[in-house]
């Protein structure tokens, strides 16, 4: 299963829950319809994970109770998922912050100005003004950025990748700029790499908007806080055993093969320890086809590994 598939299961599970919660023991047929469920045993599949889900401490008075019986979903001892969780004030300060920053950045947007207003006057009802919150400085190519992508303007730049500590030429089409821990970013389809990348726009040593508008490639970047390849991300294709499937619902992975007894991914990462470990801790169960930094970084570590244990 892939990391996306593993997503969508994921948010029906988190909508089903507190629904079936509040009509109790409904009808099979009711909440395929309403969920989307093409096959009575997917629903079965997602109520048995459900079955040894619950709260800390994990005694038996702590796990939801989820199984069909007859023609009925039953989802028992859950009261505690039935309604959305409080925020604490950790929490609802840094969602205000982030909403009067993307306030600040898109500022003709009526449904974020009122979310805002309204988190604000729960928060600080005598204080509208009590918080503000400002955007890192922005960097030099970032309005170009901007345009290009509202107008779909393809761009040709110079790219500084810091992992491999080379400059590039490449053609892209922007899709969005953003900001996340004090830097800017751009998003884009690179027709360098084949595939949507994140760069770090300060790492622009130069930039051309062309004259030649683009067709926004299917599948518009999710608002999802998740890991997208970035120009100095390093590849890596792993072939897993099935004891080892679970890799590829835990990691960003590209499915390439799966055929009998073995699932063959390609697997993204910022740094080849990453796999590493990983190649390490399965054993036996994965091995590296294909990844020549990675392949040194697991031989490394296993010396060490190695190592260590003579020392002791």
């Amino acid at each position: 299963m892939s990391s996306e598939s593993t997503r969508r299961r994921l948010n029906r599970i988190l909508a089903m829950v507190p629904w079936v919660i509040a009509n109790p023991y409904p009808r099979v047929s009711e909440v395929m319809e309403r969920f989307g469920y093409r096959k009575r045993r997917e629903l079965a599949r997602d109520l048995s994970l459900l079955f040894v889900c619950g709260l800390p401490g994990y005694g038996p008075d702590d796990l939801m109770v989820a199984f069909i019986e007859d023609d009925r979903v039953v989802l028992d001892m859950a009261d505690y998922f039935s309604r959305p969780l409080r925020l604490t004030p950790l929490e609802a300060i840094g969602l205000l912050s982030a909403g009067k920053a993307a306030a600040g950045f898109y500022p003709e947007n009526p449904a974020l100005d009122k979310a805002v207003q309204k988190l604000t006057s729960e928060l600080f009802p005598e204080a509208a003004e009590a918080l503000d919150a400002e955007l890192p400085p922005e960097p030099e190519h970032l309005d170009t950025l901007r345009r290009a992508a509202a107008d779909r303007k393809t761009a040709r730049m110079t790219y500084l990748s810091m992992g491999a500590n080379r400059i590039s030429t490449r053609e892209v089409e922007p899709s969005m700029v953003h900001t996340s821990l004090g830097w800017w970013y751009l998003s884009a389809y690179c027709r360098l790499a084949g595939g949507r990348r994140t760069f770090r726009v300060d790492r622009i040593r130069s930039l051309t908007v062309l004259d030649e508008t683009f067709t926004p490639h299917p599948g518009p970047d999710p608002p999802t806080a998740e890991f997208t390849p970035s120009a100095d991300s390093i590849y890596a294709v792993l072939a897993l055993d099935d004891g080892a499937r679970w890799v590829a619902e835990y990691y960003p992975v590209d499915i390439i093969s799966d055929e009998a007894g073995e699932l063959v991914v390609r697997f993204a990462m910022s740094d080849p320890r990453v796999a590493a470990r990983l190649l390490v801790r399965l054993g036996g169960q994965a091995r590296l086809v294909d990844g020549e930094e990675v392949a040194e970084e697991t031989d490394r570590l296993r010396r060490a590994i190695l190592a260590r244990y003579g020392e002791t």
